[in-house]
């Protein structure tokens, strides 16, 4: 949600260089921005690899783009050029007492690496994301493979692995960036030293597999979870189909949960007797799951023979959690959440934008993302002095460049 005050932003004054591409980086940067950073993306001459990543909007820009930098100015540089990788040195600085920050997936390449910007700035706080804690290679879809997940998804029937188009690595690997960064500039600003810090993908997805106890099952069981389908890992939850065709996802995670269901579907006597004949004890998540399937075959006729709007009446009083599944098509039809707000994107039009999921003094709604290169002369001449021919010049040359044809 968005609450909007008077107050400064919370990351007001600090200023954040970012050189990225793909999601965990960008990501990190929005953050960052969505809370009031200054953060400025530099990108090569005539755009990086996402520039026109799907998907598209219909006048043929990328929304991923506009996704992931929204609240960023836009700045094209020749980076593979020593004077474009000055101008980052540069920029990096004149960047103020709140800068001297780089947030990069990018290899580090003559003046770009940190022990050349930490020559311009000796106290950097340089974090670049990158695929294993080797150096080597990663995204997040082939993370996601060497990590075990998709052996564990999907139906029980199915052998193969079962990918999800969510990259949830990437994902907590930006949000760990825009921790990583303040975490050093909080030290910065006690010591006065900078930072140099490395964020491998791979070992996001190590660290929240063993963290949500995934390595550990494994280890100490001696073999993988099971696939389950849709239900719900060592508790009670399931999807159930309704009398009009749609479908819900229903929850009991305590025992009131269970309780309430119960009593809300009419089933608690015969709850009670599956419970007896069982002898199992259904105020325990253990036993619940357990028995999944059987208290599931209870509870399908109940929902089959309602329709959406019943099972909604019917479970209102009741603390058991659950949701219809909804398309994103529906989701964008919901204007009740402030979250989303109607933005004018360059090079799109009107466009549903979220802010800052945080609800805290400063944090406004969302801005829309620069088109590309669009605050190249601006910056330079904003942050270095030069002069609308200085820039010109470094257009000619091939060394700046202004928005994408």
């Amino acid at each position: 949600m968005i609450h909007m005050t008077d107050s400064l932003p919370p990351l007001d004054g600090l200023t954040v260089l970012e050189i990225s591409s793909f999601v965990a980086a960008p990501l990190g940067g929005m953050t960052l921005a969505q809370l009031g950073a200054e953060v400025i993306r530099i990108d090569p001459v005539g755009g990086g690899p996402d520039l026109h990543r799907w998907p598209l909007a219909p006048s043929g820009a990328s929304l991923y783009w506009a996704g992931l930098n929204k609240g960023k100015r836009s700045v094209a540089l020749n980076l593979r050029d020593a004077e474009g990788q000055r101008l980052v040195g540069d920029l990096l600085a004149a960047s103020g007492a709140g800068g001297g920050i780089v947030l990069t997936n990018a290899p580090g390449r003559g003046l770009l690496g940190p022990a050349s910007l930490t020559e311009r700035r000796p106290d950097l706080i340089h974090l670049q994301v990158q695929g294993h804690h080797d150096g080597r290679a990663a995204v997040d879809y082939t993370v996601n493979a060497a990590t075990g997940f998709p052996l564990i998804t999907g139906p029980e029937d199915v052998a193969g692995p079962v990918n999800h188009v969510l990259p949830a690595w990437d994902i907590a690997c930006g949000l760990y960036a825009a921790v990583g960064l303040l975490a050093a500039e909080r030290r910065r600003a006690r010591t006065g030293a900078g930072s140099v810090i490395t964020l491998a993908l791979a070992d996001v997805a190590l660290a929240v597999a063993g963290h949500l106890g995934f390595l550990a099952e494994a280890q100490l069981g001696g073999t993988d979870r099971p696939r389950i389908g849709n239900h719900l890992y060592g508790g009670l939850g399931r999807d159930f189909p309704t009398a009009d065709g749609k479908r819900v996802m229903v929850v009991a995670l305590t025992r009131r949960h269970f309780a309430d269901l119960a009593a809300a579907t009419g089933l608690t006597a015969a709850l009670a007797e599956l419970e007896r004949l069982l002898r199992a004890d259904f105020t325990e998540d253990g036993d619940r799951y357990r028995h999944r399937q059987v208290i599931a075959a209870l509870l399908e006729p109940w929902f089959a023979e309602r329709k959406l709007a019943e099972v909604e009446r019917d479970l209102a009083e009741a603390s058991v959690l659950w949701s219809p599944y909804r398309s994103f098509a529906e989701v964008t039809g919901d204007d009740g959440n402030p979250l989303l707000q109607q933005i004018g994107q360059p090079g799109i039009g009107a466009l549903l934008a979220p802010g800052s999921p945080l609800v805290m003094d400063g944090v406004a709604g969302p801005r829309p993302a620069p088109e590309f290169g669009a605050d190249t002369e601006n910056v330079l001449t904003g942050m270095l002095g030069l002069n609308a021919a200085d820039v010109r010049a470094l257009a000619e040359r091939g060394i700046a460049g202004g928005p994408a044809a």
